[in-house]
C-alpha cells in the first residue's frame, strides 16, 4: 500500500524532538547541534514538515532562512530514513519553492553534499560566480 503525505507550513506541526534527533545524530551537517539551538533556528526560520496522511508521523522536515523578498537559504532539509524513495523530499522542495515563489522572493541557495540530483530538477545549480561567494564560520 502506497502512504500518502501531506505538507505542512505551520511550526506548531512540527515534532522538534524528533527534528532534534535527526539533524543531531543522523545528519552529517547538524552533528551534535544542541537542542536549544535547533529550537531557536526553528523560531528564526520558515518551517516545513511532511506528515502521513491518517497516522499524522512526522516524515520530513526543511526551514528556509530568508528575508521574505530577496533571499532564501533551504537549509536542514530531512527526510526520515525509512521514508526515503516515497516522495517526501520531492513534496518538501516543491513546497518550499511555492511559498518563495509567491513570496516574489529572487536569490535560494543551499548547500549539498549529496543530493544534487535532487535539486537540479528544480533549477538548482552550481553558483556562476563561486569566487564571488564567501563564508565565515560553520553551520
Amino acid at each position: 500500500m502506497d502512504l500518502e503525505f501531506r505538507l505542512s507550513l505551520v511550526a506548531e506541526n512540527i515534532d522538534r524532538d524528533l527534528v532534534h534527533h535527526w539533524l543531531s545524530d543522523l545528519s552529517y551537517w547538524a552533528k551534535g547541534r544542541p537542542a536549544e539551538l535547533q529550537d531557536a533556528a526553528i523560531d528564526a526560520s520558515r518551517n516545513y514538515s511532511v506528515h502521513e496522511v491518517g497516522s499524522g508521523r512526522q516524515v520530513g522536515y526543511a526551514r528556509v532562512v530568508t528575508d521574505g523578498v530577496t533571499f532564501a537559504w533551504l537549509c536542514d532539509v530531512f527526510v526520515a530514513p525509512d521514508a526515503r524513495g516515497a516522495g517526501v523530499g520531492k513534496l518538501l522542495v516543491d513546497g518550499v519553492l511555492a511559498d518563495l515563489d509567491a513570496l516574489g522572493v529572487r536569490r535560494t541557495l543551499l548547500a549539498t553534499a549529496d543530493a544534487h540530483g535532487l535539486y537540479a530538477q528544480y533549477g538548482f545549480e552550481p553558483l556562476a560566480e563561486p569566487a564571488r561567494w564567501m563564508g565565515r564560520g560553520t553551520v
